[in-house]
C-alpha cells in the first residue's frame, strides 16, 4: 500500500505497538514518531522511531504535516484518551482513523476521527459511530445502531441492531445486547454480561466467573 500521509502515535504501550504495525502495514499512513508526556518518557527510540515528549511535539512535528493517532486504551473510563484526543485536535492535528482491511464496515456506516477498527468486526449498514472509539477484534455492531464518543469495545462484543452506546462506556469480553437497547453513558458493562433493559448512565454491570467443580477432572475420568 501506498505511504501517502505520515502519522505519529500518541503512546508507548502495548497497544500503540499493536497500532504500529498496523498502521505500518494496512493503511496509507507511515508511522515517524511516537510521543508520551515528558514525565512518562521512558525510552528514546521505539521500532527504530523516536519517541519525544509531547510538550514539544508541535515543534518537532508540525500538525500542518503530520496526523495524529491516540493509541491509549480504557484508564478512567476513556478520560485519558480523551483528553489527550481534544487537547491534539485544539493543537490543530488530524486524529487519524484505522479501519482493518479485514473487517466489514458497510459502505454507509458513518464515523468521527481517532477511530481504530480491529480485523474481523462486523458494522451493519446505517450505523453511526462516534469519535474516538476502539474496537478490538471480532465485534458485531448491528443495524442502525449509535455509538457514541470516547468508547472502548472489546473483543467478541455482540451489539445487535437499533441499540445506542452512550459516551466513555466500555464493553468487556463476550458481552452481548439484544434489540433495541439504549446503553447510558459512562457504563462499564463487564465480560460475558447480558443486557436485555436499558441501563442509565453510570451502571456498572459485573460477569460472574466459572467456578470449578468440586469433582476433579482426574477423578472423573478416572485418570491418574
Amino acid at each position: 500500500m501506498n505511504k501517502t500521509k505520515k502519522l505519529i502515535l500518541f503512546g508507548d504501550s502495548a497497544f500503540a505497538e499493536v497500532a504500529f504495525e498496523l498502521f505500518s502495514h494496512d493503511s496509507e499512513y507511515e508511522v515517524v514518531a511516537f510521543t508520551v508526556n515528558k514525565e512518562f518518557l521512558k525510552k528514546d527510540k521505539l521500532f527504530g522511531l523516536p519517541v519525544v515528549p509531547y510538550e514539544e511535539i508541535e515543534k518537532l512535528y508540525p500538525p500542518k504535516q503530520y496526523d495524529m493517532h491516540i493509541a491509549l486504551v480504557y484508564n478512567t473510563l476513556n478520560r485519558t484518551r480523551e483528553k489527550f484526543y481534544s487537547d491534539a485536535k485544539q493543537k490543530g492535528y488530524r486524529l487519524a482513523n484505522y479501519v482493518s482491511s479485514r473487517a466489514f464496515v458497510w459502505r454507509n456506516v458513518t464515523m468521527g476521527d481517532n477511530v481504530f477498527i480491529f480485523e474481523d468486526n462486523t458494522v451493519q449498514p446505517f450505523v453511526k459511530m462516534g469519535s474516538n472509539i476502539v474496537l478490538w477484534s471480532g465485534n458485531h455492531i448491528g443495524h442502525h445502531s449509535v455509538l457514541g464518543d470516547h468508547l472502548f469495545i472489546s473483543s467478541h462484543v455482540v451489539i445487535s441492531g437499533f441499540c445506542t452506546v452512550g459516551d466513555y462506556t466500555f464493553m468487556g469480553v463476550n458481552s452481548t445486547v439484544g434489540n433495541n437497547i439504549n446503553i447510558g453513558k459512562d457504563c462499564l458493562i463487564g465480560s460475558g454480561c447480558l443486557i436485555v433493559k436499558d441501563t442509565g448512565e453510570g451502571k456498572l454491570f459485573k460477569g460472574y466467573a466459572s467456578k470449578p467443580d468440586e469433582l476433579s477432572i482426574y477423578d472423573k475420568f478416572g485418570i491418574k
